[in-house]
């Protein structure tokens, strides 16, 4: 099974980059679970500031998406050198190579060997777990993922179950008595239960 740090994990390593390029890079991959070679393949043109979306060019035999960003790296990104039309100049082996050494240094100074468990696609699967807990909603992380078939995202759910089965989940409680009302709470995100006396239970994590 996969490693799957902790999101304060993650964000302590990307906050310990001493570069701003470094940074980016790793922020980009936790919002967006994007492969490391679609982020190499990152235009400007495929970034919009106004929007705050990427477009993913996807590889792999996968499928093109284009995922919300935050403002916060919609920032990080426009403070980046524009050098020509590539948001990343270096491949991904000199990615790679720069990102297990400040790893490795962040692990030694955060006094966290766990952190060098973490891989570009650790990220990808973070985002993978993290989202099917989220929404409980198996299509929508084949959609941001990117995947073709669906068997490529149903690890994601043995992945949730183990990391959050002794986790005590706190729920907001809702009721329907219409499809409309129904309706209305599936979009929001709320997961069904049951039905009681005609009145359908829904829930959703905190």
């Amino acid at each position: 099974m996969p490693f799957i740090p902790t999101e304060a994990e993650i964000d302590n390593l990307i906050a310990s980059a001493n570069h701003a390029k470094t940074a980016t890079l790793l922020q980009l991959l936790k919002e967006t679970g994007a492969r490391i070679g679609e982020i190499t393949k990152l235009k400007w043109q495929h970034i919009d500031q106004e929007r705050h979306t990427v477009n993913i060019t996807a590889e792999k035999g996968s499928n093109p998406r284009i995922l919300p960003i935050s403002p916060k790296l919609c920032a990080m990104l426009n403070n980046l050198p524009k050098i020509n039309d590539k948001v990343f100049q270096t491949d991904k082996i000199g990615l790679r190579k720069t990102f297990h050494n400040h790893r490795n240094t962040a692990a030694k100074k955060l006094n966290n060997p766990r952190l060098k468990n973490i891989h570009f696609h650790t990220f990808r699967h973070w985002k993978g777990t993290m989202e099917y807990h989220k929404t409980k909603d198996i299509i929508h992380v084949k959609t941001v993922l990117g995947h073709k078939s669906i068997e490529s995202t149903m690890v994601y759910i043995n992945l949730e179950q183990a990391l959050f089965l002794e986790q005590n989940d706190q729920y907001t409680c809702k009721t329907a008595n219409t499809i409309n009302e129904a309706t209305q709470l599936i979009e929001a995100g709320f997961e069904y239960i049951q039905e009681i006396d005609g009145i359908r239970l829904y829930r959703k994590r905190k």
